[in-house]
């Protein structure tokens, strides 16, 4: 038994309908209900006509990708009462419905952070850049947040201020519009482009953490899984925290979904298999102290969703995406841990031994050009990524059944 293949689709709107899924050999989809607000609850019949839809072309809801949590959770204002019956109230509707994995996450404001969506490569092909320094110049010298320059190395706030110097206002505007709105527009963000003043609207968000370190912000998500995984034990639901992207504290807000020693202290909040993990190679490997296979042998127990991907690792805190197999990062221990990960749970009784992986951003290639898909979530790059990792995975199962 294979690692169930999935596809992350964006609902009605998306140009890669279910039925290019069916023949593109997809067995789960992810998905989520992008029109419901956040904060709001998913309603049934809502959550059902979503699933009419998969299993009419013979594939499961295998994962929402997300349900979102509310900012006034992540920073447990006077409104968190609401907020977070909501959200049990959606995980019970989704259970009812025979939805049994929910992917989250918990990073204040900023969801991910790319400062280049449209970096070439060699082959001609593009993907998204993660630039620190650019970064930091958006952060310090385009938005100035107050003390900015004091959350980040010298060296790179000094190649910050030369970064900001060389850029014109037009492109300083398009770079905070890439990070605030365009990455995030997608995924239920923060900001989104109705906003009258969009950077003010998010300096305003960020401002709602100036008194929430690491510890506090801890301490909200330890409040908000002992609200709410004995709920989603109780409907059969498994949720999966997505790690920090890029794991390492940006815009002066704490990251608490970084590292191995994050990881295992969420997993011992709460005792519960349904406190688990959404394992992504592409976010974690960013931490170059983080082992991953090791990760995978270690919290495998826990891990209900797999994002796989590469990147490419440059000086001063760069990367820049690298479509799935190619890369810095050696998915041949990874995938082979997830597949003994697997099979153990087979040889142990494990009714949930499906680990669903879908193939995470992808390389924009030959007629993705024509399209106008969402950053990083091209058709034909992420197909081929979905070939590469199927490619990987059953000669890994021949090379372990031999055994």
């Amino acid at each position: 038994m294979g690692l169930e293949k999935t596809w992350r689709w964006f609902g009605d709107k998306d140009r890669v309908t279910l039925a290019d899924l069916k023949q593109m050999g997809i067995e789960g989809v992810v998905t989520a209900l992008h029109h419901i607000p956040n904060g709001e609850v998913w309603p049934v019949e809502e959550i059902r006509k979503v699933k009419g839809q998969i299993e009419h072309f013979d594939m499961r809801w295998s994962v929402v990708e997300s349900l979102p949590v509310s900012e006034g959770i992540k920073t447990h204002n006077a409104d968190y009462p609401r907020l977070i019956e909501s959200y049990k109230q959606s995980i019970r509707n989704l259970g009812e419905c025979g939805i049994d994995r929910v992917c989250y996450n918990f990073m204040p404001v900023l969801d991910w952070a790319r400062t280049d969506l449209h970096y070439k490569l060699k082959s001609g092909g593009e993907v998204m850049f993660f630039d620190f320094p650019t970064f930091v110049a958006f952060d310090a010298f385009i938005l100035n947040r107050e003390g900015a320059e004091k959350d980040y190395p010298p060296e790179i706030v000094k190649k910050a201020a030369q970064k900001a110097q060389q850029m014109s206002d037009e492109e300083k505007e398009k770079l905070a519009y890439n990070i605030i709105v365009v990455t995030q527009g997608f995924i239920n963000g923060a900001v989104d482009s109705s906003a009258l003043d969009f950077k003010q609207a998010f300096l305003d968000l960020i401002d709602h953490y100036k008194e929430i370190d690491h510890t506090q912000l801890r301490k909200h998500l330890s409040l908000f899984l002992r609200d709410v995984i004995p709920v989603a034990e109780e409907a059969g639901v498994k949720l999966c925290i997505h790690p920090d992207d890029p794991p390492f504290s940006v815009l002066g807000l704490p990251r608490i979904v970084s590292t191995q020693d994050d990881l295992e202290w969420i997993c011992n909040q709460v005792d519960s298999i349904s406190n688990g993990l959404t394992f992504c190679t592409g976010s974690l490997s960013v931490n170059r102290r983080n082992d991953l296979s090791g990760i995978v042998k270690k919290l495998g127990s826990r891990i209900h969703f797999t994002h796989l991907r590469n990147n490419v690792f440059l000086p001063d805190g760069c990367f820049h995406e690298s479509g799935h197999i190619e890369g810095d990062v050696d998915l041949f221990p990874i995938m082979k841990a997830l597949l003994e990960e697997q099979q153990s749970r087979k040889e142990r009784g494990r009714e949930d031994i499906r680990i669903p992986v879908r193939p995470d951003h992808g390389i924009k290639m030959l007629a993705d050009y024509e399209d106008d898909a969402n950053p990083g979530y091209p058709l034909i790059g992420r197909l081929k990524g979905l070939a590469e990792l199927t490619g990987l995975e059953l000669g890994i199962e021949r090379m372990l059944a031999e055994k």
